[in-house]
């Protein structure tokens, strides 16, 4: 008996930016995600964590088309999207969504709730009447926790978790397999934090939707993750199931950023200070991309990139694992 197919496959992804001007006569380019490979289930999530600028929302943006690919696959349902444009990747789109991090920009002002969440449903469902569309419209506020009568206001007029809650609505507007949370909770109050992440996770249990969760916050991840990959430089460094990915880092840089995390509860783990600053995805250095700032480096590790070694789930790159 032959195995599922993975809901969601990710080959080694690159996303890269020219950069204007020529450097010694050589074209130059801003390597964003770099050979990102990774696998998801239907109704999993994967928590997605790192510095600011080592490529998660670039990653995030791929792989639901809102961002080009310079190579690699993206296999949804079979399907490689990576490869599609125009009406094909349209009529696609419906299987794949994205929750946006700044709930105030990602809604247009000047559309009521209504009209906001109609331009998807026209879409997804053109065979509706305006009456059809709106009653899917209650009906997706309802499931995300507002009354029909916020169909008929305006952006301004809900408070920031509120207007997270539409932008969830809108995302599941097609009843799509798959959405990557790009950073969902970090503009909110973390009084209101608790109630999207709630959200998010009823919403997988009653639907069976696979989230990749991008964030800053480890323990937000951690308690909503099943599994957890760190990103280092647009490369993944470590991946493994969330309990065992914060109670046994292999990787040095892991353990720099789970020793940030203040909590009472992991008195034992000092606080590592990484030297220096990350390098620039325009110049990454040789071997290992974290070489120079690793506390544990050798020589090896400037002259040879690690390869990925995984061992019952639990994934490193790093030729000198702890």
């Amino acid at each position: 008996m032959t195995a599922p197919e993975k809901l969601l496959e990710v080959r080694d992804l690159k996303v890269r930016y020219p950069v204007r001007g020529a450097w010694f006569g050589k074209k130059r380019f801003l390597r964003a995600v770099e050979d990102v490979s990774f696998s998801l289930d239907a109704g999993e999530t994967l928590g997605l964590v790192g510095e600011s600028g080592c490529g998660k929302s670039t990653l995030g943006r791929a792989l639901v088309r809102l961002e080009k690919p310079a190579a690699g696959q993206i296999i949804l349902n079979g399907r490689d999207i990576a490869s599609l444009e125009g009406r094909r990747l349209r009529a696609c789109r419906k299987e794949f969504q994205m929750i946006f991090q700044d709930p105030y920009g990602s809604l247009n002002p000047r559309l009521t709730v209504s009209s906001a969440l109609g331009e998807v449903l026209r879409i997804h469902y053109p065979q509706d009447d305006p009456r059809a569309r709106r009653d899917r419209a209650a009906a997706l506020l309802a499931r995300v926790g507002l009354d029909a009568d916020a169909l008929d206001r305006y952006p301004h007029q809900f408070s920031g978790g509120q207007r997270q809650r539409i932008g969830i609505a809108r995302a599941l507007a097609g009843d799509p397999a798959f959405i990557v949370a790009d950073e969902p909770v970090s503009a909110l109050d973390v009084s209101v934090q608790a109630s999207i992440v709630n959200l998010l996770m009823d919403i997988q249990r009653e639907s069976g939707t696979a989230f990749l969760f991008i964030a800053h916050d480890l323990a937000v991840v951690e308690h909503i993750s099943h599994r957890i990959m760190v990103m280092y430089l647009g490369r993944i460094v470590e991946s493994a199931p969330a309990r065992e990915l914060i109670s046994s880092p292999r990787h040095p840089y892991t353990r720099a950023l789970l020793s940030a995390v203040p909590s009472i509860d992991r008195t034992g783990r000092k606080r590592i200070i990484l030297s220096g600053d990350v390098p620039s995805p325009l110049a990454p250095p040789p071997g290992c991309p974290f070489h120079p700032r690793c506390p544990h480096a050798r020589p090896e590790c400037a002259s040879a990139l690690p390869p990925w070694t995984e061992e019952n789930g639990h994934g490193v790159r790093c030729l000198f694992p702890l």
